[in-house]
């Protein structure tokens, strides 16, 4: 069997047990989770080491960032060209081999290169466990798959900073990459024996589109990242942070212009978002992305600067909400697929804003550790409800062809939201320490004590730290709207009752029949 382009159609059926395939998946993704955390406790390590300022040490997380947010829309289409296991296995090399040359580097130059290269290796990798997911499980299992995938994720929030911790202080800083090698060889391995070869589609690969969509993502994602670090004023010569941005936004509106016009096949096709649940789930897990990062700086910071903790101290707070999302994450799955989306994601989608504002109102100088723990705990329940039924919901009634596309401006607007609540919480936490300690000039000072604030000052930081945790609060508020409004999932019309037999979704509970493979 060959395409119209002479190419050979991979014709492999999905394995009648797809959970190996899904677990031996969930090691790459676990690895490229950790490495998006481990490397923030290792600042003063890299300084030291590479004898480097701390603007020059943010490059390292930024460039990684950068890296794997702007591809995710070409490397989620290109998974449906060449094959999600393909270009998977390819993604995982770069970054292994990647994460090698971090190890090895002795110049913060060639770190921050050495992490661009980690960053695309993600790029590949991360859509393409999504896809997988969509194609190998039917619709009405598909619910307790995302369910593993997102305990997973919450699994990853706690063990990267745990791990760099005890990295950093046993065998130092190249060991925070150098881990990534031997995980990636066994995650190698187990992805050539279990993930399966699924057929490809003979797809024409947008050119315009490809290079519109990396120009305005990038001046997007690089004018909001950098904003802080550049106060947002000059970058350089007549370019400014907003204007970056402004040209960022006028680019993607040229994009999205020239997608509806292409009669061909456009990078993202525009009628994935006629599927109502596709485009709220987009809009909720862009919501979950700014909360999740934007959450973590000042619970951190203020951990560290007003409690004393050290790194792995303050990061051992997450211990309940690791451990409780990661029991809810296996049952949570299930009921996702049996029960209406909008009750299971809207209890994660609610729990998590009251989780934050219970943090706003103990995140005090001598508030008793263990209440500390109670609405860190809540902020469990919120991520195990929330990581399933989002991602299940945003891909169950997609196309099998479309699968990629699908999980690429998935993954993108996640990571978007992951961007906008960095650049946004740090310009509120300047303002708030600005406005309750005046003579720290903004704060920068107290972020370099780390730990040894006088005890005068705690009262300020503190409430400048709790107050910061209103704004994801906030924001998540839309994303709970938008899963208030969720659409009944195809396999669910028609049931009998809540355990009553499902209706086959018409493209998405048999994924093994696939017509729309151009194969003569």
């Amino acid at each position: 069997m060959t395409t119209l382009t002479g190419q050979p159609v991979e014709r492999e059926a999905p394995p009648q047990n797809p959970w190996p395939a899904l677990w031996a998946l969930c090691l790459g993704f676990f690895m490229i989770l950790v490495d998006s955390t481990i490397v923030s406790v290792a600042t003063p390590a890299l300084m030291s080491g590479l004898h480097a300022d701390v603007n020059e040490v943010v490059w390292v997380t930024s460039a990684y960032l950068l890296a794997y947010a702007v591809p995710l829309l070409i490397t989620g289409r290109l998974g449906d060209r060449v094959g999600p296991k393909r270009l998977y296995l390819t993604g995982l090399t770069v970054f292994t081999l990647s994460s090698l040359w971090c190890g090895l580097t002795g110049t913060i130059e060639q770190l921050v290169l050495a992490r661009v290269f980690q960053g695309l290796g993600a790029a590949m990798m991360t859509p393409q466990t999504m896809a997988v997911i969509t194609r190998i499980f039917p619709a009405q299992r598909r619910g307790q798959a995302m369910g593993l995938w997102g305990a997973v994720a919450g699994v990853a929030t706690l063990v990267g900073p745990l791990l760099g911790g005890v990295l950093l202080d046993s065998l130092g800083w190249e060991w925070i990459f150098f881990i990534n090698v031997p995980v990636g060889v066994v995650g190698f391995a187990l992805a050539s024996r279990f993930v399966p070869r699924l057929p490809t589609h003979a797809h024409r690969f947008d050119l315009l589109g490809v290079v519109l969509s990396a120009v305005g993502l990038f001046c997007l994602v690089f004018g909001i990242q950098e904003g802080q670090t550049y106060d947002w004023g000059t970058i350089t010569g007549p370019v400014s942070v907003w204007s970056l941005i402004g040209a960022g936004v006028v680019v993607m509106g040229l994009f999205v212009v020239w997608q509806s016009r292409n009669r061909q096949e456009p990078l993202v096709p525009l009628s994935l978002f006629r599927d109502r649940n596709f485009s709220l789930a987009n809009v909720a897990i862009t919501a979950v992305g700014f909360a999740i990062t934007a959450m973590a700086f000042p619970l951190m910071l203020y951990a560290q600067v007003v409690r004393g903790l050290s790194p792995t101290k303050a990061a051992l707070l997450m211990v309940p909400m690791a451990v409780i999302s990661g029991v809810l994450a296996p049952f949570v799955g299930r009921l996702a697929d049996r029960a209406h989306p909008r009750y299971v994601a809207g209890v994660g989608l609610l729990a998590f804003p009251l989780a934050l504002v219970w943090l706003w109102q103990v995140m005090t100088p001598d508030v008793p550790i263990w209440q500390l723990l109670l609405p860190i705990a809540l902020l469990g329940v919120a991520n195990g409800f929330m990581w399933s039924p989002l991602s299940t919901t945003a891909t169950r009634n997609l196309p099998m062809r479309q699968a990629g596309a699908g999980s690429g401006v998935y993954n993108t607007t996640r990571q978007i939201g992951a961007v906008l609540g960095s650049a946004a919480i740090g310009v509120l936490m300047q303002s708030q320490i600005a406005s309750h300690l005046p003579g720290l000039a903004g704060g920068g000072a107290a972020q370099e004590q780390s730990g040894a604030l006088p005890a005068a000052l705690h009262e300020g930081f503190s409430a400048a730290m709790a107050n910061s945790m209103l704004l994801p609060a906030a924001v998540l508020l839309l994303g709970l709207v938008a899963a208030l409004v969720f659409e009944r999932p195809r396999h669910l019309v028609g049931r009998s009752g809540a355990g009553g037999p499902a209706a086959p979704a018409p493209e998405t509970a048999l994924p093994v029949a696939e017509p729309q493979v151009n194969a003569r």
